[in-house]
């Protein structure tokens, strides 16, 4: 198979070698030609030989040599690397080739001295510019014959050689787009392995205190690049290590990347790894510190180091002097900690691209070269040889912290991190003690050094042991000793709370006023007006009707309905007013400015349907019209109201910074939920400076701002079928008329519907391959975002995280009209695939309590109660009983209160009572008389209960939940004992059919006159809120708890 080469790259690079030699600046002004000459040694890894040629090529050619002359280029090379070459050397319908110079392939002559060759070659290099001075890459010196005899052929030639591997370093380090591409994508690479090997199998060693040498644990990391699962979808053949990967702990350390890993042990305490990952030739840099139990000191140390890079990427800018840069950094370090500056690295970094290190861009205070836009680098800094003031072994006492990452150059911005590996503190440190160990670790101190560290496992293990006989606690006992301790906590909180909020009365708002005319002059002067009819001025939203003779205006926020009957001849249109005592909506409240005036609450008018002689029309015309009309004006004002509704108490937001910058992390292809308008519509979201913005294809903009998100949430389409990023916001956004708290942007990941109708069979190639391409797409859409979420954390500086849900501690529920899963994330508990979607923030959860919690029932309750006692509480109905102990271990690892019980409870009157009296509330002992096991708890319920019988009183939808509930709770028990006892009678009695008949019928008859009792009875006690369904059933549910 022929290989292709990119010959527009190729153009388009040797006019940019081609042009920055023309300039003549430093060392291009010298030469007369260019000389590369590459032979073969496998022990060469980077040269700059092998690099120009990658570059221009985009493969190594051996025993190639290539001269470059002002007016022809010549290629000396063997018979099959030559026809490679005519690609670029055939310049005919090339109409990029203009202006490169024309290309000359000599066939090079095995087993031949190849004199021919080279003296048409030294004869180009005579005839370019004067034909005296050669560049070359002096450090290149590659073995063998053939290489040999062509350096003594110009040495015999009398030619001087001057070094120009510095200004060709400079014209190759500003990368193009496909390059730059590669390097992301190496980068990529880099963090993954890191992420999901390295950091995971530290984390392990640490947990199971494995020991593990430094030299195995870099193999290990070398073998990870041949497993897919680690490469992002790459061609394992097209990636390599860029160098042994550098682990180094326990006190030695060599902050370089021409070290290798010993041989020792790991040390759990500042363990430094560098690992760079290439990919197709392009290389990429990480270099990260994990601290296992580090002290207050090194974590501020740390931090500093942390802060020192921030204000690195700053000054790494196009146009900017390399020594300045770091002169600026150094500066830094001595205002803020002077004593570290002895400590930093030599150099803060070097230039990246084909070759891992470019010697001539380093980082240093002796670097005058400018940066420019496009260059990649590879920034790395660290303290060598600080001390651990704690440290109590040899190999603790000295540490070391070491940081880098493969940036990218921008115009005006600060520099990209392309390896968005997180690194701070939470994010490297693993703390592993708690109190009883450290007590555990001071007394067993000496025996340690006596017995060494097998022995003290083995003493530690016995110890435990002889605990577990004795007074170990199973997980049941210990979580109930923490919840008590939650409780106590829980209501000292909640009075001190309560108490501080008590002056803040909320003010409830009167209905608002509306006043059809400030004076008499606005009243309209209309012949309706005049002859008494009904007329209605659309311009003050008023009908005007006459009562009693007069014309008297009405607003049209007074009138609750109207309704038009036609009887006989006559037409009636009835209008009826809102008036106290009348209900005006669920939040309106039944409040007028002036309650004790007097109101109208109807009026009727009847009209003829007769037309009477000389009549233009008929009189009920009139009626008709007006129905029409107010029904118009009562629809807009309607919405007007919505409208302005909606929009009362939104917090005004920032404006939305742009950036112009292209490079922003952007999705596309995405729906958002909410809708903008009736349909969906896709569009693309894009990060900017200070938020988000979505604009739909339709060019509708939706702007969410960093600061408003309360939690970002990203659900991967693990088994689901959308993969959604849901931001939940602290305070309510506008878009499409409406007010919206939960704004989420999702694809679609696979067929939600599927066609029954379609013939399936297992087996059958064409459902395989779309099995196949769905499993692809879910792969790439994860990549994708999770790819934008990381570059956004990145932009923000970690201010905005996003939760991940924790599938495994998910529960199914129904917060809302259907079951879903809801699953925890660090922050909140939440279901995003379903809409409405549902967030819960766990810092706002007062106390969780779960209500009927019986043996005999599937399904239990959840009931969630905030801190804002004034906010309603959440209810999850239907959870399986098999989640009850799940969801008590996610909760007490949370640090929040939960407590059970077997009955359905009036939260709303709970709540008011709490709020209305909060003193008396926890003088009574506060949530304790949510636990069964607390002290007094049942006469506390016992009292309460009674109370709530009888002052509460259910709407119907609330009796009729309660009738279903003392249904299932108690009348299987009954129905049950009454089926076995007749079951009984049957088979003991021994009838005959006749005999059973004439019993049915007296039977059937007894229960016609019992239906006729009840429904008497029924009718009796409508008054009395008394069911008696469950009072003859079954004793009452507070008996039953008592």
């Amino acid at each position: 198979m022929a290989v292709n080469l990119d010959k527009e790259a190729y153009y388009r690079r040797i006019k940019r070698l081609y042009g920055n030699w023309k300039k003549g600046e430093d060392e291009f002004g010298k030469v007369d030609a260019i000389v590369v000459s590459v032979g073969v040694d496998e022990e060469i890894v980077y040269a700059k030989s092998t690099a120009i040629q990658t570059w221009l090529f985009g493969y190594e050619l051996t025993d190639t040599i290539m001269v470059f002359c002002d007016t022809k280029i010549i290629f000396l090379a063997s018979k099959k690397k030559v026809d490679f070459l005519k690609q670029v050397a055939v310049t005919k319908g090339n109409e990029n080739a203009n202006g490169v110079p024309p290309i000359t392939l000599l066939t090079r002559e095995k087993n031949e001295s190849n004199k021919a060759n080279f003296d048409k070659m030294i004869e180009a290099i005579r005839g370019s510019k004067e034909g005296k001075v050669v560049g070359v890459f002096s450090k290149d010196k590659f073995p063998g014959e053939y290489m040999k005899s062509w350096n003594d052929t110009i040495t015999a030639e009398g030619l001087e050689k001057v070094d120009i591997s510095a200004v060709v370093a400079y014209t190759m380090a500003v990368k193009e787009d496909g390059e730059l591409g590669l390097m992301k994508k190496a980068a990529a690479i880099t963090s993954e392995v890191y992420s999901k090997f390295f950091k995971e199998r530290v984390m392990e060693i640490v947990d199971a205190d494995e020991k593990v040498r430094h030299s195995k644990l870099a193999e290990s990391v070398e073998k990870a690049i041949e497993e897919k699962k680690y490469l992002g979808g790459a061609d394992p053949s097209t990636v390599e290590m860029c160098y042994p990967p550098i682990i180094q702990s326990g006190g030695n350390y060599s902050l370089k990347f021409s070290v290798v890993s010993d041989k020792n042990h790991m040390h759990f305490g500042a363990i430094t790894c560098a690992m760079g990952i290439r990919y197709k030739s392009y290389c990429s840099n990480l270099v990260r510190t994990l601290m296992v139990d580090p002290p207050q000191e090194m974590q501020d140390n740390y931090n500093f180091l942390l802060q020192v890079e921030e204000e690195l990427l700053k000054e790494l800018k196009h146009g900017v002097k390399i020594c300045d840069a770091y002169n600026a950094v150094l500066e830094y370090m001595k205002k803020e900690k002077s004593e570290l500056v002895a400590k930093l690295t030599k150099n803060l970094g070097f230039a990246m691209g084909i070759e891992f290190r470019e010697g001539s861009l380093v980082l240093n205070s002796k670097n005058q070269y400018k940066l420019k836009k496009g260059m990649v680098l590879s920034i790395s800094l660290g303290f060598a040889d600080l001390v651990n003031k704690e440290a109590k072994k040899d190999e603790q006492k000295k540490y070391a912290l070491f940081i880098g990452d493969t940036i990218q150059i921008n115009e005006e911005d600060a520099a990209t991190i392309l390896t968005p590996v997180k690194k701070k503190i939470k994010n490297v440190g693993i703390f592993l003690k708690n109190d009883d160990e450290e007590d555990e670790e001071e007394d067993g101190d000496d025996a340690e050094e006596l017995l060494g560290k097998g022995a003290r496992s083995a003493a530690l293990l016995a110890d435990r042991t002889r605990l577990l006989g004795k007074n170990e606690m199973t997980a049941e006992e210990k979580r109930r000793a923490h919840q008590k301790e939650l409780a106590n906590h829980l209501n000292e909180e909640a009075k001190r709370r309560l108490t501080e909020q008590k002056g803040e009365q909320q003010i409830q708002k009167a209905r608002k006023s509306n006043v059809s005319y400030k004076n008499v002059s606005q009243m309209p002067r209309e012949k309706d007006i005049r002859e008494m009819k009904i007329f209605i001025d659309k311009k003050y939203e008023t009908v005007v009707m006459p009562v009693f003779g007069i014309a008297t205006p009405f607003h049209i926020a007074t009138i609750k309905n109207i309704s038009m009957s036609v009887e006989g001849d006559y037409t009636y249109l009835r209008i009826n007013f809102f008036v106290p005592g009348s209900s005006l909506g669920r939040q309106e409240g039944n409040i007028f400015p002036n309650p004790d005036a007097t109101f109208v609450k109807e009026i009727t008018y009847r009209a003829s349907n007769l037309k009477a002689p000389g009549d233009t029309s008929v009189p009920s015309t009139n009626l008709q019209n007006a129905f029409r009309i107010i029904k118009e004006v009562q629809k807009r004002y309607k919405t007007r109201e919505a409208e302005e509704k909606e929009k009362e108490g939104i917090v005004k937001q920032d404006s939305l910074v742009i950036n112009l910058n292209r490079s922003n992390p952007k999705l596309k292809d995405l729906y958002i939920r909410p809708n903008i308008a009736q349909k969906r519509m896709q569009g693309s979201l894009e990060a900017h400076t200070n938020g988000f913005r979505f604009t739909s294809v339709r060019g509708d903009k939706v702007d969410i701002l960093y600061n408003n998100i309360k939690h970002a949430i990203f659900q991967p389409c693990d088994g689901e079928m959308i993969i959604v990023l849901h931001f939940h916001l602290k305070n309510a956004i506008m878009f499409g008329k409406r007010r919206h708290t939960d704004v989420q942007f999702y694809t679609e990941v696979g067929e939600i519907t599927t066609d029954l109708g379609k013939h399936q069979h297992m087996h059958d190639r064409d459902d395989l391959y779309a099995e196949q391409m769905e499993r692809e797409m879910r792969h790439k859409l994860k990549s994708a975002f999770k790819n934008f979420i990381e570059k956004v954390e990145t932009l923000t500086k970690e201010q905005l995280e996003f939760e991940v849900p924790f599938r495994d501690l998910g529960f199914q529920g129904a917060p809302y009209r259907s079951t879903c899963l809801l699953q925890p994330t660090s922050g909140s508990l939440v279901n995003t695939t379903e809409w409405p979607p549902f967030v819960v923030t766990l810092d706002e959860v007062e106390l969780v309590h779960f209500e009927r919690v019986q043996f005999h029932l599937k399904n239990f309750d959840v009931v969630i109660v905030y801190k804002d006692y004034s906010k309603k509480v959440t209810m999850i109905n239907a959870v399986p009983v098999n989640s009850l102990d799940p969801i008590k271990e996610w909760l007490n690892s949370c640090d929040i209160k939960y407590t059970e019980g077997v009955q359905s409870l009036n939260w709303t009157k709970i709540m008011k009572t709490i709020v209305d009296d909060p003193e008396g509330f926890f003088e009574q002992g506060g949530w304790s008389f949510l636990d069964p096991e607390s002290e007094g708890s049942g006469a506390e319920e016992d009292s309460e209960s009674e109370m709530e019988d009888e002052t509460f009183n259910p709407s119907a939808s609330e009796e009729e939940e309660e009738e279903e509930d003392s249904d299932e709770d108690y009348s299987s028990e009954t129905e049950d004992s009454n089926y076995s006892a007749s079951v009984g009678s049957e088979e003991e009695s021994g009838k005959d059919w006749d005999e059973l008949e004439e019993e049915a019928r007296r039977a059937d008859k007894e229960s016609h006159y019992e239906d006729e009792d009840t429904s008497a009875i029924n009718n009796s006690n409508k008054k009395r809120k008394v069911r008696p369904s469950a009072s003859s059933s079954a004793p009452s549910k507070k008996k039953r708890r008592s």
